[in-house]
This record gives structure tokens, sequence and C-alpha cells, in this order.
């Protein structure tokens, strides 16, 4: 289905009875919203109406060429609109890398608007804030962003049959591989995603506060975006109920990689 709002138009994936508890699918990079469509089907199962958005810079339609436009706390009023003018009050979130980042955003400022929070690979950002002044290694892992925010990065990624992107995604098999590389040769598609990059400042994140509502954080071993003290003080962060899902032997690609593990984590955060 598309959704006109905010002056744009946003792709959404809509599966699952109609009467289900609503539930907010937000993708990262360089994903969109098929990397959830492994879980899906088990959330549906459950009895659960699952609503997987393509994000601005992904859907065709929500492509600002200006770089401020995807400032985060866009995002977060794109979901908020989104979730209006489906009728849902309240809904489930699901978020994996800069939807995780969404996720959290959105259950400091929105609380009424989220029933849980599942957040996939990026932790709360107060704990990744830690992580960065008291490990080197965490500074290291995140050396990437400079990479992304230069104006050479679609050059980079792109390059040589997009040899740099498929390197990113190589836990992933061939074919769901190229379905991104694909997709980010489409006009306007790579650049809109590398621009959460370039918008990207700490002050965006800084003063979010204790999240309020149930949270699960599911994180992985094999991750290179995020490492182990970030994931356990993320713990600090969260009032409500919390659990942290912690899978061995996977990378930062948790939604395609164990698509039935993560199913089972949102699920048992919902309660169904």
């Amino acid at each position: 289905m598309e959704i006109k709002t905010r002056g744009m138009t946003f792709e959404v994936s809509e599966s699952g009875p109609a009467d289900g508890q609503p539930v907010l699918l937000l993708h990262g990079f360089p994903q969109d919203n098929r990397e959830f469509e492994r879980i899906v089907p088990t959330l549906n199962d459950a009895g659960l109406r699952t609503y997987a958005l393509n994000q601005r810079g992904c859907s065709p339609g929500a492509r600002p060429r200006d770089v401020d436009a995807y400032r985060l706390r866009e995002a977060v009023a794109d979901a908020i609109a989104v979730l209006d003018e489906l009728g849902v009050e309240r809904a489930h979130v699901v978020g994996h890398d800069w939807g995780a980042q969404i996720g959290w955003l959105l259950a400091a400022h929105h609380p009424d608007r989220v029933r849980t929070l599942t957040a996939v690979s990026v932790p709360h950002p107060r704990a990744l804030m830690l992580a960065l002044r008291v490990r080197p290694s965490q500074k290291a892992r995140l050396a990437y962003f400079q990479v992304f925010r230069s104006p050479r990065a679609e050059g980079l990624l792109l390059g040589r049959d997009a040899a740099v992107l498929r390197w990113m995604l190589r836990p992933l098999v061939a074919e769901r591989v190229q379905r991104y590389v694909d997709a980010a040769r489409e006009p306007g598609r790579l650049t809109g995603g590398l621009n959460w990059y370039r918008a990207f400042t700490t002050d965006q994140i800084a003063g979010t506060g204790v999240i309020t509502v149930p949270t699960t954080y599911v994180w992985s071993d094999r991750d290179g975006v995020v490492g182990l003290t970030a994931a356990l003080r993320t713990a600090d962060w969260v009032s409500a109920d919390y659990q942290l899902v912690a899978m061995r032997g996977v990378s930062h690609w948790i939604p395609e990689e164990a698509p039935r593990e993560l199913a089972d984590a949102v699920l048992g955060r919902i309660g169904v």
C-alpha cells in the first residue's frame, strides 16, 4: 500500500488479520522492508497485523534532496504520521539498525504511541555514547560512519559491481544480497540512505531518556557495529520490563540471518 503524508508517499507492506494488534516494522541501511519478510509470516500466524514501512530515502516518493531532511526527528515524525494515517493509536515497534534508532526515539519521546519496543542490533543511544567514551574498540567499529558521510560514498559502494556493498552483506545468501544491490542502483535510493549518515549529529540522540515501555534489545555476538559494552549498558536506560536477547554466531543482519529466533523474541515481548 501507499500512504501519503507530510508531502511524501511512503510504501508500506501490510499483512495479517485486520483485527490483530498492530506491529510497525522499521528497516535499516542498506536494506528495506523486505528484510522482515522472513519474520512477518510468524507474526501474522500469531494473530498480529504487521506494517513494514519503507522509510524516507527508500520509498521512491519520499526521497527529499536536502540532507537536513534526513535528521532523525524527521524519520520519527514520519513514523507517527504513518500510524496516524493507518488509524493506529499505539503499535508494537520492531526496528533494526537505523530502524532501531527510530524505535528508541519513538519510545523515549512518544511513549503513548508505543505498546512495546523490540530494538534489533542498535542499542539505546546513551548506552552507545557511553561505550564510545570508554571503549576504543567501539569507536573503531563505527569508523565507517565517516566513509558513508563522504560525497564519494555512492561510488565507493557501487563501484566494481558493488563490491563493497556485497562485502558488507556477505553473511546473507547471494539472492538477498543481489536484491539490495539492485535497489541501491535506483535513482536517488542510495543517496537517500547515505543521507541518514550525512545528517546525523550526536545532539539528535543526546537527550534520549529512560524508556518506560516494555522493551527487548536483540544483540548478536558477531555484530561488527555494536560491541558488548553498549549491549549490556542498554539495561541502564529502560525502567520498564526489559530483556536482552544475545544471539551467538549471528552478524549484524539478524532479521535475515536468524528470523525464527527474532520472531520468537518479538512474540515474547508482545506476549502472544
